[in-house]
């Protein structure tokens, strides 16, 4: 029993709201010259209300340094990240000091020490904790990183906590004509997510398996760029296209290993990148219409924010799977990869 790695516990905090169409209104618009193109990507995002820790209606960030973005990285983020990682521990039931690995994910921030040291020193957790930092994976990270800290948990017969943590609002570019500099700013939020992994427990999830692909043919299809002004995002439009060719193999193929098909599954969590990413999604897979409501709904109250998404869709589909119900949780980004995780309900 205690090789079996379970989510337990899972806690989320968000900066303040502001809606798509103040956001338009108030500053994109003047930041696009009101291009009619611009005004119908942000119609069309699928985003009816997003959180920034730095609200471009406030203050336009779009100027500053990169230096001066990851000071403010480092000022906002330890009350999201606080409040996330007590809500999976409360709701795990269990006392930081009792983690044994503390692994945190994050393409929008860095600073050293880092988040897990800082974080880890507030909350008591223990001198002797093991800690783990993925950094620049984008909007998949959190599959890799509950994998790893599975792993350790199957292993070491420890409880882990992995923090997905992403201030996208920190990156605002220059204005430009670029399509998918609009895109980006279309839909892209700020959140902090997290999840207590707890060896061979009774009640949680279980992490079964986890799969994933890369198209390195594609890999110019979706970049994330340091520069002096910031982290830049470049997306193709044929991301859906690309994964419309790999989803469908990818997925069966996990389920083939457990002699599951993709009518066994109770609930999907799949990483809602944008809308024509969930409509490509449930079309190569053959969903039923409402199998990615949980996915829709948290795109349209917080936007895509990046490695963290995924995790809040997990929260919300799984709210109602029974005991041995199957999830597959996915996501993508860089690479171009595709990670998907089975989960089943104990």
């Amino acid at each position: 029993m205690t090789g079996l790695a379970v989510v337990t516990g899972a806690g989320h905090a968000v900066p303040a709201s502001v809606t798509q169409e103040a956001l338009w209104d108030g500053f994109f618009a003047r930041h696009y010259n009101d291009r009619p193109i611009a005004r119908r990507i942000f119609a069309a995002a699928g985003v009816r209300t997003r959180h920034a820790v730095a609200n471009p209606l406030d203050e336009d960030l779009s100027t500053w340094s990169t230096g001066a973005r990851m000071a403010r990285y480092v000022a906002e983020s330890m009350p999201l990240a606080k409040q996330a990682v007590g809500e999976a521990l409360d709701a795990a039931g269990l006392a930081a000091g009792d983690v044994g690995l503390f692994a945190v994910a994050s393409c929008t921030g860095y600073s050293t020490p880092g988040v897990d040291i800082r974080l880890a020193r507030d909350l008591g957790m223990s001198a002797d904790l093991q800690r783990l930092f993925v950094g620049h994976m984008g909007c998949y990270a959190a599959v890799p990183a509950l994998a790893a800290a599975s792993d350790f948990v199957a292993a070491r017969g420890r409880p882990a906590v992995l923090l997905c943590l992403e201030l996208t609002s920190l990156h605002v570019q220059p204005p430009c004509d670029d399509i998918d500099q609009i895109v980006s700013h279309s839909l892209f939020s700020d959140a902090a997510a997290a999840v207590v992994v707890e060896p061979g427990a009774v009640d949680g999830f279980e992490v079964v398996d986890v799969v994933a692909r890369t198209d390195v043919s594609t890999a110019d299809h979706m970049t994330w760029d340091v520069t002096d002004l910031g982290f830049r995002m470049r997306l193709s439009p044929r991301v859906p296209d690309v994964l419309a060719t790999h989803v469908n193999s990818v997925v069966t193929g996990m389920l083939d290993r457990h002699e599951l098909s993709i009518e066994d599954i109770e609930a999907w969590a799949v990483h809602p990148g944008g809308p024509r990413i969930l409509d490509v999604v449930g079309a190569r897979l053959e969903l039923p219409p409402d199998a990615l409501a949980a996915s829709r709904r948290v795109l349209s109250e917080h936007g895509n924010c990046s490695s963290a998404t995924v995790l809040l869709v997990l929260a919300e589909a799984t709210r109602d799977v029974a005991s041995g119900g199957h999830v597959v949780m996915m996501a993508f980004g860089p690479g171009l990869t595709l990670y998907a995780a089975l989960l089943r309900r104990r």
